[in-house]
């Protein structure tokens, strides 16, 4: 196995407070390591061809980059290293940004830290599997837990996108804490105002079925194919013509 580890310096973000020429060193000294280098700022195209060039050069089949939060620029480096030929999960990313060179002033420290990330993504890297992409039908159900404002117009946009949707809501009415208040901002308007209607719609759509007084009781399955059980609570309201006014609450 031959991994190599790309250390970015992004500017002065990096490098200003983590040695990283040191950090290339200690990396280079790691087990499976056969390649590790520096570069001024890695998700740029020039860096990203350094890193394609250098696993065919180097014949790497293990990639780290060691540079800011995958959240910036995780996918980046994945299609990079796809482009490269090997499997897009052949890849990790060691954040020495924001967990080490913007932490604190103490070169010293975060360049160790820094080294520490370093060999955990190596390490990582090096127990991955090689991920493809695969295909499978889903249930194209929708269900929103909640029948609040929120979940009444997630309710409305997923119908009116064609989709089936059990709206489950565990009082006996819908409209939840906004229910509750005298008015709404910005317009001043009463909430009742704003909630009547999108509580008609809700009641008289045909891609929704509404379960009042109801509670999850288990959940199990997968994205795109969950199967709900779910727990209606006893009562005494015919809910074939309930329309969710909450009469009933005062009554009990």
């Amino acid at each position: 196995m031959r991994v190599g580890v790309f250390i970015c310096h992004c500017g002065n973000n990096i490098a200003g407070t983590v040695d990283v020429a040191k950090v290339a060193e200690e990396a280079r000294k790691m087990p499976g390591v056969a390649f590790a280098t520096t570069y001024m700022y890695t998700c740029s195209e020039p860096g990203q061809d350094e890193i394609k060039e250098a696993i065919k050069r180097e014949k790497l089949d293990r990639v780290v980059v060691a540079a800011c939060s995958p959240r910036m620029h995780e996918v980046t480096f994945r299609r990079t290293v796809a482009k490269a030929g090997l499997n897009k999960y052949f890849f990790e990313m060691a954040n020495i940004r924001e967990h080490c060179s913007w932490v604190g002033e103490d070169k010293e420290l975060n360049t160790n830290k820094a080294t520490e990330a370093i060999k955990i993504a190596v390490e990582k890297v090096k127990q991955n599997k090689p991920l493809f992409p695969t295909s499978f039908k889903i249930n194209k159900r929708v269900l929103v837990i909640g029948g609040g404002v929120a979940g009444m117009q997630a309710a409305l946009d997923c119908a009116d996108g064609n989709l089936e949707v059990v709206l489950v809501e565990k009082s006996p009415a819908v409209g939840g804490m906004m229910a509750r208040l005298d008015k709404t901002f910005p317009t001043v308007d009463c909430s009742i105002c704003v909630l009547g209607p999108k509580m008609v719609d809700v009641g008289q759509h045909e891609k929704i079925t509404l379960y009042a007084h109801s509670e999850i009781e288990e959940i199990k399955g997968y994205v795109g194919n969950y199967q709900v059980k779910l727990r209606k609570k006893a009562t005494y309201v015919d809910w074939t013509k309930c329309n969710g006014c909450g009469t009933c609450m005062e009554k009990c």
